[in-house]
């Protein structure tokens, strides 16, 4: 039998190539992202987020923020014709356990699949993509307005049974117990809050309900993430300029779509740095709606006074 030799022309073989590069550009694109995520655990509507990026040339990586805790890497994310996985292990649960996740994504662009917490309990959830948030203007401040009068908890609700008290000025919260948020809902705004706290306390500030700056008692720290003047999990402040315990402290924020601006005690220590997604937490997982600003009340005891929001014109 005669031998065949085939050669393909040049001009194919380049249109192939091509066609299996964007094969695979639409493949990644179609799972890289970030996903606001919403865990049906037990009747309880809790909030997640999800990052996945590409490593290489086919590989994935990934951060998960559960409804509590802080944002954990994801080593791999495993994701073949339209099927999602990935396996991290415990945080803060004292197991040597795994929790792992599952999903396929939707013709409709949505995640839906099931997570298997360390314990064996297994949730649904599903997730959309979370919005860019972006501004192409540069906001026109008002005045600022007062959000607590120093007399009573009128615009506050505690979430949970309360132990959020009012004495001579002062937001007071003397034992552990419910989150306190504000009755109003915010989008872009600048906030001027003060904080106390005795020694080994903690506490935190979410704006919009959904991104936590971390308050501690941790004078002489790094400065990370996870102590005072950090989003939680997420951006380190360039200093930590925590006083003492028993010192009154302040945060003045501005919060732009994504892009916060931060100064701890009067002193820049966050400038213009987005925030990727929902910290530990967090109301809900609804990023494009606006939100309160909630103090959490939940970590040792706390006193707030002197909170003021300026909103655009």
């Amino acid at each position: 039998m005669k031998r065949i030799n085939f050669k393909m022309p040049k001009s194919f073989v380049i249109l192939l190539l091509i066609f299996f590069q964007l094969q695979l550009t639409a493949q990644q694109s179609s799972i890289e992202g970030r996903w606001d995520l919403t865990m049906n655990m037990n009747g309880r509507m809790a909030p997640s987020w999800l990052e996945v990026r590409h490593s290489g040339t086919n590989g994935y990586i990934g951060r998960f923020v559960a409804d509590g805790g802080s944002a954990r890497p994801i080593s791999k994310v495993n994701f073949k014709e339209g099927k999602m996985s990935f396996h991290i292990p415990a945080q803060w649960e004292v197991t040597d356990k795994e929790l792992s996740l599952d999903a396929v994504l939707g013709a409709d662009d949505k995640l839906v699949g099931t997570m298997t917490s360390t314990r064996g309990d297994v949730f649904t959830w599903v997730g959309v993509r979370a919005p860019k948030l972006w501004r192409d203007k540069t906001p026109i401040w008002g005045k600022p307005v007062t959000l607590f009068n120093g007399k009573d908890l009128a615009g506050w609700e505690a979430m949970g049974k309360n132990q959020w008290v009012v004495e001579d000025g002062i937001l007071k919260s003397p034992k552990s117990g419910a989150n306190i948020r504000t009755t109003k809902t915010f989008d872009d705004f600048k906030l001027h809050i003060e904080f106390r706290y005795p020694k080994g306390s903690n506490s935190g500030v979410y704006l919009r309900g959904r991104y936590e700056i971390q308050i501690e008692d941790s004078k002489g720290m790094e400065p990370l993430s996870i102590y005072l003047g950090g989003i939680y999990g997420f951006i380190d402040p360039w200093l930590n300029l925590a006083k003492d315990a028993g010192e009154w402290q302040s945060y003045d924020v501005t919060l732009v779509g994504r892009m916060l601006t931060l100064a701890v005690n009067g002193q820049t220590v966050i400038f213009k740095q987005e925030i990727p997604g929902i910290t530990g937490g967090a109301i809900d997982s609804n990023e494009g709606a606006p939100g309160p600003i909630m103090m959490q009340g939940d970590h040792g005891p706390i006193e707030y006074r002197n909170i003021l929001i300026t909103l655009p014109k």
